[in-house]
């Protein structure tokens, strides 16, 4: 697992993804599109410097500076008013997708506690996968000692494949784990 993410596509999967489904043109083989990195920040409502925290831990852990989302209608409920920020995300694209997913593989995923693996009950019927994590310290990017909360965030890999098996191949290919 010491090669590159993109490499390993580039010169295996490629050619097993082929053969194995058939395609005609080499355009066709499902690849990673794009990954979205999503924390939603509610306590921003009431605190605003909690984006700010949020968002720089979201640039160490994508390596790539966030857009915060505003709420586009107000909810009286959630205390919520129309432009407030309520969380920000990243997508990343091409390397620097495929080095994202090699650090949360080979180095995030180990260190969440009592992981089994996902489900492929996360796959959306187009070959999209999503999932959320827990905590943000799993990446290695933060310093536990200066972070102010533990946040939870959610990843959706975007892939061109057009099915959920597809889809779950090019990721198992990745060394994605999947317990079923």
């Amino acid at each position: 697992m010491l090669e590159k993410f993109k490499e390993l596509y580039n010169t295996q999967i490629k050619k097993e993804m082929q053969n194995e489904f058939g395609y005609n043109n080499i355009q066709a083989i499902p690849k990673i599109e794009k990954i979205v990195i999503n924390m939603g920040v509610g306590k921003a409502a009431i605190d605003s410097k909690v984006i700010n925290n949020a968002a720089s831990d979201l640039a160490l852990i994508s390596g790539q500076k966030p857009m915060v989302i505003k709420t586009k209608k107000s909810i009286a409920t959630f205390k919520l008013r129309e432009g407030m920020k309520v969380g920000c995300k990243v997508t990343l694209r091409k390397d620097r997708a495929y080095d994202f997913l090699e650090r949360l593989i080979i180095v995030a995923l180990p260190r969440v506690k009592e992981f089994q693996g996902f489900s492929s009950k996360g796959f959306d019927g187009r070959g999209n996968f999503n999932f959320g994590l827990k905590e943000q310290i799993v990446f290695s990017e933060i310093n536990y000692d200066k972070i102010d909360a533990i946040r939870g965030m959610n990843i959706t890999i975007v892939t061109n494949a057009k099915t959920d098996v597809e889809g779950k191949k090019l990721l198992s290919m990745l060394y994605f784990p999947f317990y079923n």
